[in-house]
């Protein structure tokens, strides 16, 4: 803790007759505790203070660029109000994470680089450099252990070992004794597995599915259907309107189902995902939904090549789902345990999880996408099978 004297400054007159005075005030003091804030943090003023005997006027520090902070408040003593100026260091002590499989197979003579056989990224930097620690020599067959290392641009580190086997040839699998066998699971069943008094059971669709006969869904229990209505095709463009969201959309409620909409993004960047949210309130045009319009991001096998923080990653559903909420529809998001885990903050009012298992230890979702192997009535072929908490 270090206790700074305070230091004024004149300045102009405010209000009607109440002037900041230049005046040292007898008796006053402010004790200020912190002399690092990490980046993307929530701070306010007072925050920053461990003791005072003034009245500070609090409000919430910019924490979103690291390196040093001017930081001017003011203060109230004895009826008489100053202005009170220090500095922090914005800084950023999170280092970078790496996901990807401990051992990778090349061919001799491989001239690639290792680093782009794993996903890696930070909470701040979006372009943490990879480098390789250790050696191989490509040109002769064996097994090397090496480290992938990701720095970013505060100097945190993480290291990934990874065994590298340099081999002569790539044996082929070729056996297809197996593998289309996987049981597909019937609503019924999962309707009996997963209905309780908070909860209730539904669908997803798209296009893929085709024709749906809604009153046969609704018949085998489904109360609600959450509905594709675009994707985006690549990013800067506008979206595609799915093929049979118009159909599906009049369909499902004239059968009495809850809709909710999902869009597929391909976003990067906070400006676009805007734009994509505008794009699903115009197609909506004041269509009333019962079930969230959810901002659906999936685009993560060029995630490398992105140049996103995590900070930038999740401004985007954050700016989609306010955007829709302003409008007065609800905001959600859908991801994959494995991303909601790793990726996404975890600060979300509303989560759609993808978690194809028979149970999850996901904590905190709305609803649980549990199959994407499905079979209901009114739709041939497969469909995602979910579960919604219900208060």
């Amino acid at each position: 803790m270090k206790k700074i004297i305070l230091v004024l400054f004149v300045l102009i007159s405010v209000g009607c007759g109440n002037t900041i005075s230049d005046e040292i005030p007898d008796g006053a003091f402010i004790d200020i505790k912190l002399d690092d804030i990490e980046v993307f943090s929530e701070v306010y003023v007072s925050d920053l203070i461990s003791d005072t005997n003034v009245s500070i006027e609090d409000y919430k520090i910019d924490t979103d660029v690291i390196g040093k902070k001017d930081i001017e408040f003011y203060y109230t003593f004895q009826d008489t109000k100053y202005v009170y100026r220090t500095s922090v260091e914005v800084v950023d002590t999170e280092a970078p994470k790496i996901f990807g499989s401990s051992s990778r197979t090349v061919l001799v003579g491989y001239e690639g680089n290792l680093c782009n056989g794993v996903t890696y990224g930070d909470n701040y930097d979006g372009q943490p450099e990879c480098s390789i620690e250790g050696d191989i020599d490509f040109e002769t067959a064996g097994k090397y252990d090496v480290d992938l290392v990701v720095t970013d641009v505060s100097g945190n580190s993480t290291n990934y070992n990874v065994s590298v086997n340099v081999v002569e040839e790539i044996a082929s699998n070729n056996n297809n004794s197996g593998g289309g066998n996987t049981s597909k699971l019937a609503f019924s069943d999962a309707y009996s597995k997963y209905k309780a008094d908070n909860t209730e059971l539904g669908i997803d669709v798209s296009e893929w599915q085709g024709d749906i006969d809604y009153e046969a869904v609704r018949e085998a229990g489904a109360t609600f259907v959450m509905m594709r209505i675009g994707v985006k095709l690549d990013s800067g463009e506008d979206p595609t309107l799915d093929k049979k969201f118009l159909d599906n959309i009049k369909n499902a409620k004239e059968a009495g189902l809850k809709v909710g909409v999902y869009l597929y993004s391909k976003a990067l960047s906070k400006e676009e995902a805007i734009d994509e949210a505008n794009w699903v309130l115009d197609t909506l045009d004041g269509e009333t939904l019962d079930l969230p319009i959810v901002f659906d991001w999936e685009i993560w096998s060029n995630w490398n090549s992105y140049h996103l923080s995590f900070h930038d990653l999740n401004e985007m559903p954050k700016a989609f789902i306010k955007t829709v909420e302003e409008e007065g529809y609800e905001g959600m998001l859908y991801g994959s345990k494995f991303y909601l885990e790793n990726f996404w903050d975890g600060t979300y009012d509303n989560v759609w999880l993808a978690h194809y298992a028979s149970s999850t230890d996901y904590e905190g979702y709305m609803m649980w996408q549990f199959s994407n192997i499905g079979r209901i009535d009114g739709i041939y072929g497969d469909v995602d099978l979910n579960v919604m908490v219900v208060d």
